[in-house]
């Protein structure tokens, strides 16, 4: 784990128990710098984000609320145009979503601890422009990551926890957000379930570019991805938009090929 210069590697956490796992993770944090500004300020300091296909019960003004930056393309189907401060959300489906909302905070001078997500792909997200220096990797949290990600909420702007196909029960769910929000800080949990998320995020691929056709089919280089992205809230319709991933000038750029509004099918699907 590297955090602004301080270190904590796997092995220096192999043989602790959970109280002093804890006692380390808090040492190391004291060591990280205030939260990144220029995400802070810059978002917070933004105008409302205009509610997607206005109709009857979408008249009023959404209100105003802290969040952390997402990638441009996907400020229309977010009811507040980012990730929201204080609250948790959950990312499912391609990795390719969870990889660019990590880009676009550290992009934006935000830190990100990655919780429980050995694949994680530093790479990739270097190439959606993450700044490594803003990012902590903790492949290995030890038997209770939820308590490790409940620690970084303290000094992290956002923290992506990866459950590993675990459940957490209501009553732990609720101290966390509890924490989360008390902190301003955003978690965004994958790979499990999580009880009360304000937001849900589903990412699917429903095509690639530039693996040929016919009997070229699967060969060549691949030069983009096409998502789907279904956003679901407590207090919102869902929203689903289609992106074009493509690798321009050495960068990876997310473009919005299509908006829609589909509250039946997605209703039908859950």
């Amino acid at each position: 784990m590297t955090v602004s210069g301080a270190s904590v590697t796997p092995d220096a956490l192999d043989g602790l128990s959970l109280p002093e796992r804890v006692a380390l993770l808090r040492s190391r944090m004291a060591a990280v710098p205030s939260r990144g500004e220029t995400a802070s300020v810059r978002i917070e300091n933004s105008d409302p984000v205009e509610p997607v296909h206005p109709g009857p019960s979408t008249q009023r003004p959404t209100r105003q609320r802290p969040v952390l930056p997402v990638p441009s393309a996907l400020i229309e189907v977010l009811p507040h145009g980012g990730l929201v401060r204080g609250t948790v959300a959950s990312v499912s489906g391609a990795g390719s979503l969870l990889i660019g909302l990590v880009a676009a905070v550290t992009g934006a001078g935000g830190h990100v601890a990655v919780i429980g997500q050995p694949r994680f792909g530093i790479l990739a997200a270097v190439e959606m422009g993450a700044q490594l220096s803003k990012l902590a990797l903790i492949p290995d949290p030890g038997p209770d990551p939820v308590e490790v990600a409940a620690i970084l909420l303290d000094g992290v702007d956002l923290v992506v926890l990866g459950l590993g196909g675990l459940s957490v029960s209501p009553t732990r769910a609720r101290a966390v957000v509890a924490r989360a929000r008390s902190k301003g800080s955003t978690l965004l949990v994958t790979d499990g379930h999580w009880d009360g998320a304000e937001l849900r995020l589903d990412a699917s691929v429903h095509g690639y570019d530039g693996l040929g056709t016919g009997r070229e089919l699967g060969r060549g280089r691949l030069r983009g991805v096409r998502l789907s992205v279904c956003a679901r809230g407590k207090a919102m319709r869902p929203r689903t938009v289609r992106l074009d991933l493509r690798s321009e000038n050495g960068r990876i750029e997310w473009h919005a090929e299509k908006l829609e509004q589909n509250p039946l099918s997605i209703a039908v699907s859950t």
